[in-house]
């Protein structure tokens, strides 16, 4: 089979793998589509994600939809649509007992946080344990099903927030995670939900998916205290900053976008004299079926997917998935022809 290699810094390669086989309690999937992650460029442009390093050769990719290739115990049948939950779940600490996300000892797919790494889903065959496997439901495409991760994610964000019912919400940054985040706050009842972003073309995006208002951060400023909640998706350190100011006192802003593991400078101060709730939002617990659900219920969240390219324009596309004017979220196709 035929797999998107990472071996380094700028050295991606697809190469013949061989064909991985199930165990007890595994299930083989074979991989129709896969989403490129913002971890996928780092690992992919920079060899590392933060600090995992990429240390021996790296399948990437965590988010994916496709079809059962091989269920030994035959509950599931051949063909069978399916996305999959990427986490395998460690051991539980002091105060995540409800929260397995969090534990530590886990891994997902296509990170280079373990040792061996844990290979990822940029293959056309995939061995998953069968509780990692969500099947579609009826009439939800596999090619959109692959945003359920990142669907995931955003979903989780908007559980961390709180009660969404009526709020007022800013989502920063417009890119996947945060038009995902759009729709998050609003199957979550937001009154209202405003995007920012510095490039017009995500605020497009944004505006094609019901967003009620767009701010170009490097055109106008953001209003003043005047969101319930911010969703903050971008990892920009002055978005971070601006998002303080932009909340309401006693609000509570998200931070969704991942940041370097080292000291950045970020204003504090309108967090501590508003007291305003400064939380993180890390991967997701069981959001991926809410996440499932939505997207079987809301079709036009598939503009998300702006480029699918065959597997062996894989390199093209991790270069396109860096260019957040020409795209939103590029998808590689394993499996059914790309459209």
């Amino acid at each position: 089979m035929r797999a998107v290699w990472i071996d380094g810094k700028e050295a991606l390669a697809v190469r013949e793998t061989p064909q991985p086989e199930p165990g007890e309690g595994e299930v083989r999937i074979r991989i129709d589509y896969v989403g490129i992650c913002g971890s996928d460029l780092h690992y992919c442009f920079e060899g590392a994600n933060g600090e995992y390093v990429v240390r021996e050769p790296l399948v990437p990719g965590h988010e994916l939809s496709g079809r059962v290739d091989l269920d030994p115990t035959g509950v599931l049948a051949p063909g069978t649509p399916v996305t999959v939950h990427p986490a395998r779940f460690g051991t539980a600490v002091p105060g995540t007992e409800d929260q397995p996300h969090l534990w530590p000892g886990g891994s997902y797919l296509g990170s280079a946080s373990t040792w061996p790494h844990t290979q990822g889903a940029m293959a056309e065959l995939l061995v998953v344990r069968a509780d990692m496997v969500r099947v579609l439901p009826e009439g939800l495409p596999v090619r959109r099903a692959v945003l359920a991760e990142p669907l995931g994610v955003a979903l989780h964000a908007a559980t961390r927030a709180g009660d969404l019912a009526g709020a007022r919400v800013l989502v920063s940054g417009a890119g996947p995670i945060g038009l995902l985040a759009l729709a998050a706050a609003q199957a979550r009842g937001a009154a209202s939900v405003t995007v920012s972003d510095v490039l017009a073309e995500p605020l497009e995006r944004a505006t094609t998916l019901g967003a009620d208002a767009v701010v170009r951060v490097t055109e106008e400023s953001l209003p003043v205290e005047a969101f319930d909640v911010v969703l903050e998706c971008s990892g920009a350190l002055v978005a971070i900053s601006a998002a303080g100011v932009a909340v309401r006192r006693r609000g509570t802003v998200v931070q969704v976008g991942m940041l370097p593991n080292e000291p950045r400078p970020i204003n504090l101060a309108p967090f501590i004299s508003k007291e305003v709730a400064l939380l993180g939002a890390f991967r997701f617990r069981d959001e991926i079926d809410e996440a499932v659900a939505l997207l079987a219920a809301r079709p036009e969240l598939e503009q998300v997917v702006t480029d699918v390219l065959p597997i062996d324009r894989a390199l093209e596309a991790f270069e396109l998935a860096r260019d957040s004017r020409r795209s939103s979220k590029v998808v590689v196709s394993l499996g059914e022809p790309a459209a």
